[in-house]
């Protein structure tokens, strides 16, 4: 659920995102083209992505929504958790890894970054597409070409159309509840994959889980709590 901040957080939050802006081009033209750099304004799922380089990588470009993502990102389930007491600490997720839709497996890390209330705002996440290693020679290829990759990025649209929310929710409400009836525990590990995969995030999303698992919203609040107890979360 996401709470409107003071305008002193926002204030705060503008200014971090504002400045890692420019780390992003910067990361992704030390690295080369086989890594994806995206900064994600969290606060607003439905267009998170603010800034990317590499967005091939994905097929996301600024503008897409939270849900857009490779699956199994650990980063975003990092980003709806709150550190209570400890105010702006920011943490890195990392040595895991996340699909994408076409089915390349990609190495992932994210960074958390929290305001000054300890609430996760942005995260700033890297994709290395393995399979680029793995291919010898196609790699070499493009490092020889970097002026013909630019050029063809530079063409690329800057803003996506707009996702099919409801689709994209429903499908991972979908992949998580694959039974009609199912027992609390199975109940507790679909939150857990829900919350995973970022649909707690977006608006109207712990209603559609509720009703998927037929039960009410105060039951998914629980669930996430129990969760958080069992991770060790604070």
């Amino acid at each position: 659920m996401m709470i409107k901040p003071s305008p002193a957080i926002q204030a705060e939050r503008d200014a971090v995102i504002n400045a890692l802006r420019p780390v992003v081009p910067m990361l992704a033209a030390m690295a080369g083209t086989h890594l994806e750099v995206v900064l994600h304004d969290v606060s607003r799922p439905h267009h998170s992505v603010v800034a990317i380089a590499n967005g091939h990588i994905s097929g996301r470009v600024v503008g897409s929504s939270v849900l857009e993502g490779p699956h199994g990102d650990k980063g975003f389930a990092a980003a709806t958790r709150v550190i209570s007491t400890k105010g702006a600490v920011h943490s890195v997720v990392d040595g895991y890894t996340t699909v994408t839709a076409g089915g390349r497996t990609l190495k992932s890390a994210s960074a958390i970054f929290r305001d000054a209330s300890g609430v996760p705002f942005a995260t700033l996440c890297l994709n290395a597409d393995v399979s680029v290693f793995q291919a010898t020679h196609a790699w070499l290829e493009q490092m020889l070409q970097p002026f013909r990759q630019a050029q063809a990025q530079a063409a690329a649209p800057a803003i996506a159309a707009a996702p099919q929310m409801d689709a994209l929710m429903q499908e991972i409400i979908g992949d998580a509840v694959p039974l009609a009836k199912m027992s609390k525990e199975e109940k507790i590990q679909a939150v857990r994959e829900m919350q995973r995969r970022g649909l707690f995030i977006v608006k109207g999303g712990v209603q559609r889980a509720a009703a998927a698992l037929q039960v009410s919203r105060f039951t998914i609040y629980n669930y996430m709590e129990e969760l958080r107890r069992r991770e060790g979360v604070q």
